[in-house]
């Protein structure tokens, strides 16, 4: 008896008798449920679905899944993945200058804090490669301006495909991705940025923040897509900003909140727990 996991997601139109179809077709597969989450979207009609598996039958994996899935899958129009949730998912990471979020990400994945591998670092700037370098994770210096954007986006994209990414994640990555490059990556790239937008914009937004007395600060860690800065959310954090603050404590204290979203938009999505629903997300923490 193997004591292997696998992660089903799914979505469908809804209609009587999903669950018992999918826990009957589990059931007679060799599989226990040992987690189930549902949610079922009224304004859309849509149903959303994830179960995490505890296989019994050594001969049974995600892909014989997969495969036996199809007559469910046909009856119910179901779009479906079986993934197997040992198999940690490939991350690159794309930084500027900032670094918070990159360390962040680093030495969560290093704890264990984050299920995942960080097969390389991707930055446009040489400043961080210190950070990359003392989790020995490879770093990648592509140059990016007016000129060079089509073959830095070409770079990063073989990138992709010769390390075999899952995910790219924006941690404070200061370039804007063309829109080839987000439909060539769609669904697999998460951002991260202060949620003051539009009213603070440009350079130093929690400066600006802070000289305007503003009394809250958030970020919001989103999917990538070519409407900048719009794409589906996964995870917002806030904090309260005390009037004794100055504008340096709030800097730090949004640095804080965008780690925070980031990390648990990366783990959520890593771990299979976010089903886009158009242009929103439902996420099964």
């Amino acid at each position: 008896m193997t004591d292997a996991k696998v992660v089903l997601t799914l979505t469908c139109p809804d209609q009587p008798g999903i669950v018992y179809a999918v826990s009957r077709f589990l059931h007679e597969s060799g599989c226990s449920i040992v987690e189930s989450q549902q949610f079922l979207d009224r304004q859309s009609g849509n149903f959303f679905m994830r179960v995490e598996l505890e296989v019994l039958d050594d001969a049974v994996s995600a892909e014989s899944l997969r495969e036996g899935f199809a007559t469910v899958r046909r009856a119910y129009s179901m779009e479906d993945q079986f993934l197997d949730a040992a198999r940690r998912q490939r991350v690159l990471v794309m930084a500027s200058t900032a670094g918070h979020c990159l360390n962040d990400l680093l030495f969560r994945t290093f704890n264990g804090g984050l299920d995942v591998e960080i097969s390389a670092v991707v930055s446009n700037h040489d400043e961080l490669r210190y950070l990359a370098d003392t989790y020995g994770v490879p770093y990648h210096h592509i140059p990016v301006d007016a000129q060079t954007k089509v073959q830095a986006e070409r770079e990063l994209l073989d990138l992709v495909v010769d390390l075999d990414v899952d995910l790219v994640v924006l941690a404070r990555y200061m370039q804007v991705l063309s829109g080839d490059l987000c439909k060539a990556l769609e669904g697999r790239v998460i951002n991260i940025h202060h949620s003051m937008l539009p009213s603070f914009k440009g350079a130093r937004p929690y400066d600006q923040a802070h000289a305007r007395g503003v009394k809250l600060i958030g970020a919001t860690a989103h999917y990538v897509t070519a409407d900048l800065d719009e794409g589906p959310i996964i995870e917002q954090e806030v904090a309260r900003v005390d009037h004794g603050m100055t504008a340096a404590q709030v800097r730090t204290l949004g640095r804080d909140v965008e780690c925070l979203a980031l990390s648990r938009a990366v783990r959520w999505h890593t771990e299979n727990r976010v089903l886009l629903d158009g242009s929103r997300t439902v996420v099964f923490p």
